[in-house]
C-alpha cells in the first residue's frame, strides 16, 4: 500500500465512497477541488455546495451518507475476512481499473488479484440462462481457463455462475465483481461458489460498503469494473435490453473489444448477442475466436493449442480411428459400396454398420452419394 497516504485520508476516502449517487470520477473531482477527502468532510453542506457547485440538497445528502458508515469498522471487518481496501494510489490497485475514467475511489478485495500481465476475459450474460447458453458458457469458460486465461464475471445467477463454476471445477482462479458489499453474498445460493473462488486463488471485488445489500442500480455500476479489468468482453446470452448489453456498451466506451456468442433467431436471450453481431461485434464460435482478441503482451504463458481454430485443425489420420471404423475404411479403400455390402464385409448387422457409417461421415472420412459410400475427397 502507498504509505504516503495517511490512515486518516484512507478512512475519509472510505466514508466518501459510501455516497453511491455520484460517479466515482465526480468524487475524485471533489477530492481535487478540496485537496483531500478529509477536507471535504470538514465542510458544512452550504460551503460544500458553493465550492463544488453542487445543489445544496445533494451536498447535504453526500455528507449524510458519508457519516452514516464507520470507516474503521469497514476496514476491520474486511481485514477479518482476509481482505483489503485499496485506493487508486496503492500499487495493488489494478492498473487497468485505474486507467478507467470512473475508477472507484475505494475498492474492497477478498482474495488475490491477478498480476498486471495476466490475460483476462470478461464473460457475462443473462440470469435467464437456456440449456444452449449453459453449454456455451461452460465450454468457453473452461477452455479459457485451461489455456491460462482468468475469467471475470459478476457472480450472478445464470451465465455468470456457470462461468465461475467452470473455472473452480478446474481449481483455477476466476474473478467475481459483485453488486453488494463483500460482507454479503448475493444470490445466497452462491455462497459455496464464492468460497471456492477464494480457495482456488481467485478474488471477489466490490466498490460498495462492506455490508451494503443488493440494489437494482448497483449492478449496472459494477459492470464498468468487469469491463475495465478485462481485455475482450464476451456476451454469451442476454435480451436486447439487459445488463449484459450495458456491459457491452461500457466496454465499447473504454475502447475494449466486444464479442458475442450467436444464438437461435427465435430465442429472446440470444437477441442481445445477435444484435451486437449485426452492429459489428466479434463472433464467437470457438475459444480461439476469443483468444484472437487478447493483445500480444498478455499471451505469454498461454497454451498455444487453444489458439487453433477448428477449421485449421487437420483431420485425424485413419490410424487413429477405432478398430471397427478402420475396417470400414479398408473395405471402401478404392471403391463405392452400399450399406449391405459393407455390413457383409464386416460380418455385422445393419444397425451396427449404419452407426459406424454415420460416425465416419460426421468425422469427414466418408461421403455417401446415391446410397453408395466412398472415401471423402475433402
Amino acid at each position: 500500500m502507498n504509505t504516503a497516504i495517511s490512515n486518516e485520508e484512507r478512512l475519509a476516502r472510505i466514508r466518501l465512497n459510501a455516497f453511491l449517487y455520484f460517479r466515482a470520477d465526480w468524487l475524485q473531482r471533489l477530492i481535487e477541488i478540496f485537496g483531500s477527502a478529509q477536507n471535504i468532510l470538514k465542510q458544512d453542506a452550504a460551503t460544500l455546495a458553493k465550492e463544488a457547485n453542487l445543489n445544496p440538497q445533494t451536498a447535504a445528502h453526500l455528507l449524510e451518507e458519508a457519516f452514516s458508515i464507520h470507516p474503521q469498522e469497514e476496514w476491520d471487518k474486511t481485514e477479518k475476512l482476509g481482505g483489503h481496501i485499496y485506493i487508486p494510489e496503492d500499487e495493488e490497485y489494478p492498473q487497468s481499473l485505474r486507467n478507467c475514467k470512473e475508477a472507484p475511489i475505494a475498492l474492497y478485495v477478498l482474495g488475490k488479484l491477478p498480476a498486471e500481465n495476466t490475460a483476462c476475459v470478461a464473460m457475462v450474460g443473462t440470469r435467464k440462462i437456456t440449456p444452449y447458453g449453459r453449454r456455451a458458457a461452460h465450454q468457453l469458460a473452461a477452455q479459457l481457463t485451461q489455456c491460462g486465461v482468468t475469467v471475470i464475471s459478476g457472480l450472478a445467477r445464470g451465465i455468470d455462475s456457470v462461468c465461475h463454476t467452470a473455472a473452480v471445477e478446474l481449481k483455477k482462479p476466476t474473478i467475481a465483481v459483485i453488486g453488494t458489499g463483500i460482507g454479503r453474498c448475493y444470490p445466497a445460493e452462491n455462497r459455496s461458489l464464492e468460497k471456492a473462488i477464494l480457495e482456488h486463488g481467485g478474488a471477489v471485488l466490490s466498490e460498495l460498503p462492506f455490508n451494503r445489500p443488493p440494489n437494482a442500480f448497483h449492478f449496472p455500476r459494477r459492470n464498468r469494473i468487469i469491463a475495465a479489468l478485462a481485455q475482450p468482453v464476451v456476451i454469451v446470452e442476454g435480451e436486447v435490453k439487459s445488463g449484459a448489453l450495458i456491459t457491452a456498451k461500457l466496454a465499447l466506451e473504454m475502447g475494449k473489444d466486444v464479442l458475442a456468442v450467436p444464438g437461435p433467431i427465435d430465442s429472446p436471450t440470444s437477441g442481445g448477442p445477435n444484435s451486437l453481431i449485426k452492429d459489428g461485434a466479434g463472433v464467437v464460435t470457438s475459444v480461439a475466436d476469443i483468444l484472437d482478441y487478447i493483445p500480444q503482451q498478455y499471451r505469454f504463458g498461454l497454451d498455444p493449442r487453444f489458439f487453433a481454430h477448428p477449421a485449421d485443425i487437420p483431420a485425424k489420420p485413419e490410424e487413429q480411428l477405432p478398430p471397427r471404423e478402420q475396417q470400414v475404411m479398408q473395405l471402401v479403400a478404392s471403391e463405392q459400396l452400399s450399406l449391405d455390402q459393407i455390413a457383409e464385409g464386416l460380418q455385422a448387422d445393419v444397425p451396427e454398420t449404419a452407426q459406424l457409417l454415420f460416425e465416419l461421415e460426421v468425422k469427414g472420412f466418408l461421403s455417401c452419394e446415391n446410397g453408395l459410400y466412398s472415401k471423402s475427397k475433402f
